[in-house]
């Protein structure tokens, strides 16, 4: 198989569906190595794809059913699966995690978690390395698809019954 003929089945899988494909499967799959698939998805990137690697491997973007919405929130590491729990429990998924870093501006993570078990997946893999956050002393924002605003409404109610939700500071 040619690399063109590989990049074609890359993207086969991804249309696909379902659950994300992290670099090493397709690597198995096609019996190449790891980093071969980092670059053949890096081509696909810059031909145009909007493939999106996850904690959990590459999905091929799709607009989130229900409307978006932005939420900041603040709180420590071991915190952030009671967050994300809230987001998923009230039928939300969590898209996204971006922080304002001081010298490379935004810096944006995808999630795309949509069950308490995505938010486990994702909080053991974390369990090895510091979550975004930690450089903004715990501030970031998380853009949430919800499928109506009720859902989104439950979710700044819960978070902020938390103590999670960033709020404008009364002078």
């Amino acid at each position: 198989m040619n690399a063109l003929q590989r990049r074609k089945y890359i993207m086969g899988r991804l249309e696909e569906g379902g659950a994300p494909v992290s670099a090493t499967v397709l690597a198995g799959e096609l019996s190449v190595s790891r980093q071969i698939i980092v670059g053949d998805v890096a081509l696909l990137r810059a031909g145009g794809a909007h493939i999106t690697a996850t904690p959990r491997g590459y999905v091929l973007e799709r607009p989130p059913e229900g409307r978006r919405f932005t939420i900041a929130c603040r709180h420590t590491p071991e915190e952030m699966a009671r967050e994300l729990e809230i987001m998923v429990d009230n039928g939300c998924a969590v898209l996204d995690v971006a922080v304002d870093h001081p010298v490379y501006g935004q810096l944006t993570g995808g999630l795309h978690l949509k069950s308490r078990y995505d938010v486990q997946q994702f909080v053991s893999r974390c369990a090895k390395v510091r979550p975004l956050s930690v450089l903004t002393e715990g501030i970031h924002l998380h853009t949430l698809a919800c499928p109506d605003e009720a859902a989104w409404q439950r979710v700044k109610t819960a978070l902020a019954q938390a103590g999670f939700l960033l709020e404008e500071q009364k002078d």
